[in-house]
């Protein structure tokens, strides 16, 4: 039998600053109010960048925290997985690598991986596996930070689902014979067919900043690049209602089924946040209540960071315990879907 792959822990950094569903509604030049954000986008605040809030270094200060909180010597990190996003201090430079100097961890190897929202998730995944598989692998962070916010447009009402974007970092100690909080089976699912339907539009080798027409220069230089667009909304809204719960419910009950576990089984629903009726309606149908959830409306959605804020605010709020199973699932655009299943506390 081999041996158990448990969370050790976890850090956070959530920035200070703060954009209020007030001041959602204000940017969207009254095509939105106050409690048209909170009641339909489901969020009363959410945490934004403070100047020097940059993705890599927001994942530093994650990595410290999860350092603090376990206790543990960053040089008994063995590998470091980066889920932060792509939108970072420096293009080019890869995040993982930076984060391994600044926190210490000089006998570990790092890379960066991305899957969008789902990248926590897969980079459960990917730790248990890579652990079980080298046996030179016994500690692994994964680590990041999230800004995609930066990229949105609150005067387009085709990006209006995702005007809940905010910032932060965090992280996870994963260890291999840690009999705690211990990682079972997974399940991940991508759909190649809507890999273009929404991306950043400007900046790329398609459509390259240096080729701006003068009149979107202009635009750009006075309020920044918010290409974050969803390019075949048609296409992608018919997709999405045909194939999203389905998968979703697929990866759920296929991490189950590779722990051994049911529905009735689950006792803590880790998932990142989306408007509050479709949150309400998945744990209905997997037979659970919102006292055994958390919904993240003081942050919004701060993309794969939300799994971390889930754990951690489970904890403070006394709804994920000892003896709970939780099930850790997320979505990304691309688009992907994916579930992991967590025994949560000592395991007998």
């Amino acid at each position: 039998m081999s041996e158990p792959i448990g969370i050790v822990g976890y850090g956070l950094y959530i920035p200070e600053t703060v954009m209020t569903a007030a001041d959602v509604a204000a940017a969207t030049g009254g095509k939105w109010t106050e409690q048209a954000v909170i009641d339909k986008l489901g969020f009363y605040k959410k945490p934004v960048p403070g100047p020097h809030d940059g993705t890599q270094e927001m994942g530093v200060r994650a990595g410290l925290d999860a350092l603090k909180r376990t206790g543990m010597d960053a040089k008994e990190i063995d590998l470091i997985l980066c889920m932060g996003e792509e939108w970072k201090e420096y293009p080019l430079t890869t995040s993982a690598i930076y984060i391994q100097e600044k926190i210490g961890a000089t006998n570990a190897w790092s890379i960066d991986i991305q899957q969008r929202c789902n990248t926590t998730v897969a980079a459960i995944k990917m730790a248990k596996d890579m652990m079980i598989a080298d046996p030179e692998i016994k500690t692994v962070m994964i680590v990041g930070g999230y800004r995609n916010g930066d990229f949105i447009d609150y005067m387009d009402p085709g990006v209006s689902f995702m005007f809940n974007l905010g910032a932060g970092a965090g992280a996870l100690i994963l260890q291999r014979g840690y009999n705690k909080n211990v990682v079972l089976g997974s399940h991940i699912m991508t759909d190649g067919s809507l890999a273009r339907d929404a991306g950043v539009k400007l900046g790329g080798t398609e459509f390259p900043l240096e080729k701006l027409s003068a009149a979107e220069a202009a635009d750009w230089q006075k309020r920044g690049n918010l290409s974050l667009k969803v390019f075949d909304g048609e296409h992608m809204k018919n997709r999405l209602n045909e194939v999203s719960v389905p998968n979703w419910y697929t990866c759920i009950d296929k991490a189950l089924a590779k722990s051994g576990k049911t529905r009735k089984d689950l006792g803590f629903f880790n998932i990142l946040h989306f408007k509050k009726s479709m949150y309400v309606q998945m744990l209905h149908d997997l037979g659970m209540t919102e006292e055994q959830s958390v919904y993240l409306d003081q942050y919004g959605h701060v993309g794969q960071v939300d799994q971390m804020i889930c754990i951690h605010e489970g904890i403070k709020q006394g709804r994920l315990k000892d003896g709970t199973l939780m099930v850790i699932t997320a979505a990304g655009i691309g688009y992907v879907w994916g579930a992991t299943i967590v025994a949560w506390g000592e395991q007998k």
